[in-house]
C-alpha cells in the first residue's frame, strides 16, 4: 500500500486516487530563458521516478509539467539578445528536452506552455474579480486580495499575522495589502509588443502563480491528486495557486467538506554544493549539459535518487564518483551471467522489499539497498539460481531506470573524467598476452595483466581462452 508525505498535512498518508486506478499529477516546470542546471534535473529525475513506480504499480497516469515561456527573467534576456521571445523560449525548450533525453527521461503526458492558456488565465482571474478576491489597483494590475482568504496559510503553515510581521516590502503600486500578489500586470511602454495581450483590464500579461492553477485546472480538472515541485516553490507559489484555484472555485470560505484543489503536495529537497547553496553568485552553479560533459547519465540518475526525494542533495565530483562506483558493482553482479528475461514475480521475497521500500513514500535509498545486497547474493550464488538472482537484480532496477545497458558495455567504458586507454589498445594487449601463454612466456602474460591493472583495467580470464575486461 503506498503511502505519501503528503506536505499540506506534513505527514504520510495512505494514497487513494479520486478515481481508482487511475493517477493525474501536475509539476511545476521550467523558466526557459537558459540552459538547465541540476537543481532542475533533480525535479526531473524525481518526478520521472515517481510517474515510473505508480505505472509499475499498474497507476494509469496522466503527467502533465507545464513550460513558463512569459515573464520577467524571458523578457529582460530577450532585449538583451534583440530577439523575439518565442525565438529565445523555443530555443531554450528544445535544449531543456534534448538534457532531459541525454538523461533517459520520460517526457511528460502533457507540455502546456503559459502562452497558450492566456484566455484560461484570464477567465480564472474573472472568476476571482467576481468572488470579490481580486482588484484592479491604481497601477492596472490585478492582484488577489489574500487577507480574504481565510485558509491562506495551509501549505506552508505561515499564519497572515505571521506573514505580515516578515513583510518588510512598502506597499507599492496601488496594492492594498504587501501580501497580496499579482494575477495579470499591465504591460509597460518600453516592453515589446509580443509581451503583451489584450484583457479587460488592459493590454498586459499573466503573473507567474496564475498560469499553474490555470493549466491544471483545464488540463487535469478542479480537483487532482497529485501536484509536486521543488521544495523553494512551497511558498509562496504553491500557497498561491491553492488560493487562486479553491478561490476561483469556491469564492472566500471552502468548507470542509469541499474537495481541495489537490490532494497530495510533494516537494523534493534542494541540491547544494560542496555544503553551500547553489547560486551563480558562489561560482557553483552547474548546468545539466556540462556535468554530462564528466559524468555518465545514468549515474547522475542513480547519484540524484541514492538520497530520498525529500532530502537537501550535496552535489560534488566526489559525491558521483561514489554514485558510479555503486553502479559499476551491480553490473559487475550482472556481467557474471547471461541472463534471462523471466517476468518477475511479485511474490519474490526480493520484489516484495523492493516494493515495500518504495511503497514507503517513494524510498529509493531503501530501493537501492535491495539492489546490492540482491547484487552481493548473485555474487556468492552459483548455476541456475545465479541466473534468476540476476535477472531478478536487472529487472527491479528497471524500475527505477536502472542496469538496463549491457553490462559488458557500460564497465568497458569507464568514467568520462578519466583520460584512460582506449578499448583498441587494450583489445591489442589482450592479443599479445594470449600470443605469450601461447608461447609459455607467462612472465610476459602476467606483466601485461599488471600494466593494464595499473591502469585501471582489470581482466578476467574465462571458460575456452576468452578473456573479458572492464574498467574499475
Amino acid at each position: 500500500m503506498l503511502q505519501i508525505y503528503n506536505t499540506l498535512s506534513r505527514s504520510k498518508e495512505v494514497f487513494k486516487p479520486i478515481v481508482p486506478g487511475k493517477v493525474k499529477m501536475y509539476v511545476c516546470g521550467m523558466t526557459v530563458y537558459d540552459f538547465c542546471h541540476i537543481g532542475h534535473a533533480r525535479v526531473m529525475i524525481v518526478f520521472d521516478m515517481v510517474v515510473r513506480w505508480l505505472r509499475a504499480s499498474a497507476y494509469e497516469v496522466v503527467y502533465v509539467r507545464n513550460i513558463t515561456d512569459i515573464d520577467d527573467k524571458i523578457i529582460n534576456r530577450a532585449i538583451e539578445n534583440g530577439e523575439p521571445i518565442s525565438a529565445l523560449t523555443n530555443r531554450f525548450i528544445d535544449a531543456m528536452h534534448a538534457d532531459s533525453d541525454e538523461l533517459g527521461l520520460m517526457h511528460p503526458d502533457q507540455e502546456p506552455r503559459a502562452t497558450d492558456y492566456i484566455k484560461q488565465m484570464q477567465g480564472m482571474i474573472g472568476k476571482l474579480i467576481d468572488n470579490q478576491l481580486a482588484y484592479q489597483a491604481d497601477d492596472g494590475d490585478v492582484n488577489f486580495a489574500v487577507r480574504l482568504l481565510p485558509r491562506y496559510g495551509q501549505l506552508s503553515g505561515k499564519s497572515l499575522d505571521e506573514l505580515n510581521a516578515g513583510e518588510r516590502v512598502a506597499i507599492v503600486g496601488g496594492k492594498r495589502d504587501p501580501l497580496d500578489f499579482v494575477l495579470w500586470k499591465t504591460a509597460k511602454s518600453e516592453e515589446p509588443a509580443d509581451t503583451r495581450w489584450a484583457s479587460p483590464w488592459g493590454e498586459g500579461r499573466p503573473g507567474w502563480h496564475i498560469e499553474c492553477s490555470a493549466m491544471a485546472c483545464d488540463l487535469l480538472g478542479e480537483h487532482f491528486d497529485i501536484h509536486g515541485g521543488g521544495a523553494d516553490l512551497q511558498f509562496p507559489h504553491h500557497e498561491n495557486e491553492i488560493a487562486q484555484s479553491e478561490g476561483a472555485l469556491y469564492g472566500q470560505g471552502r468548507k470542509d467538506n469541499d474537495a481541495p484543489f489537490v490532494n497530495y503536495w510533494m516537494h523534493n529537497g534542494h541540491i547544494r554544493v560542496n555544503e553551500e547553496k547553489m547560486s551563480k553568485s558562489l561560482g557553483n552553479f552547474f548546468l545539466i549539459r556540462d556535468v554530462l560533459k564528466s559524468f555518465d547519465p545514468e549515474v547522475v540518475r542513480f547519484f540524484m535518487l541514492k538520497a530520498h526525494y525529500r532530502s537537501p542533495v550535496n552535489y560534488s565530483d566526489i559525491q558521483l564518483e561514489e554514485a558510479r562506483a555503486g553502479l559499476l558493482r551491480l553490473y559487475k553482479a550482472l556481467a557474471q551471467v547471461e541472463l534471462q528475461s523471466n517476468a518477475l514475480d511479485p511474490h519474490n521475497p526480493w520484489a516484495k522489499r523492493f516494493a515495500a521500500a518504495m511503497n514507503d513514500d517513494f524510498n529509493t535509498p531503501e530501493a537501492i539497498a535491495v539492489l546490492f545486497d540482491l547484487a552481493s547474493e548473485v555474487n556468492r550464488a552459483q548455476g541456475t539460481e545465479k541466473q534468476i538472482l540476476a535477472s531478478t537484480l536487472k529487472s527491479l532496477g528497471a524500475k527505477l531506470n536502472f542496469l538496463q545497458r549491457d553490462p559488458t558495455a557500460f564497465l568497458q567504458a569507464g568514467s568520462k573524467q578519466e583520460v584512460g586507454l582506449s578499448a583498441a589498445h587494450i583489445e591489442e594487449k589482450i592479443a599479445e598476452r594470449v600470443a605469450a601463454k601461447q608461447a609459455k612466456d607467462f612472465a610476459k602474460a602476467d606483466l601485461i595483466r599488471k600494466v593494464l591493472l595499473d591502469q585501471g583495467v582489470v581482466l578476467e580470464d574465462k571458460p575456452g581462452g576468452l578473456t573479458e575486461w572492464r574498467r574499475d
